[in-house]
């Protein structure tokens, strides 16, 4: 899939659990994980901003947009 999800990243620099980050934002631990494993299909734009709201940072720095088509494999 061409969209990234980098939310482990995120959460790892800011120091928060997966539990404590669905609490904040209000997700099942299942679902933050679904999405933080980049298996979602979908987000919702409000659960997209309460994430940024709580890790302090932009969309883009959760997910990012590859081409496939221009990605080679060693």
């Amino acid at each position: 899939m061409p969209i990234i999800v980098n939310l482990d990243l995120m959460m790892a620099k800011r120091k928060i659990s997966l539990n404590e980050l669905s609490e904040r934002v209000e997700i099942t631990p299942a679902n933050l994980s679904i999405l933080k494993t980049g298996k979602a299909k979908a987000i919702r734009f409000s659960t997209l901003e309460a994430i940024c709201k709580e890790l302090q940072c932009q969309p883009g720095d959760i997910l990012e947009w590859t081409d496939e088509a221009n990605v080679t494999s060693p």
